[in-house]
């Protein structure tokens, strides 16, 4: 029996500011912003599935993703898509193949959402 799951557990976001990052990430994501900063430098945001931990320590501009390492789902990616319009999100692509698109975080990590 292998050791190793095949499952994923967190994924870890490179931030400049945790607090900040925190703040926007809940924003977009509908969630309340009131969970704790830990070690200085952590924020785990309350996900269904898999985690995302937002963390300052391991930020640089080396370290930002440069391609989606993760989707974010979404149910109607018209809507979607205009939500973070309105949210002013840098979007960085149109709605592809009706299908997905892919927007910045405010320190550059490009993300994508995808219609599950």
């Amino acid at each position: 029996m292998n050791p190793i799951l095949n499952k994923i557990g967190t994924i870890f976001i490179p931030v400049m500011n945790v607090e900040e990052a925190r703040d926007w990430y809940c924003d977009i994501l509908g969630l309340k912003a009131d969970g704790e900063i830990l070690s200085g430098h952590l924020y785990i945001v309350q996900m269904n599935g898999t985690g995302i931990v937002l963390d300052s320590k391991i930020y640089s501009e080396d370290t930002i993703f440069k391609t989606p390492l993760f989707h974010f789902n979404t149910n109607n990616i018209e809507q979607a898509y205009e939500y973070l319009r309105s949210k002013n999100v840098e979007l960085t692509t149109e709605i592809e193949h009706h299908h997905w698109f892919n927007f910045k975080d405010p320190y550059g990590n490009l993300l994508m959402v995808c219609k599950c």
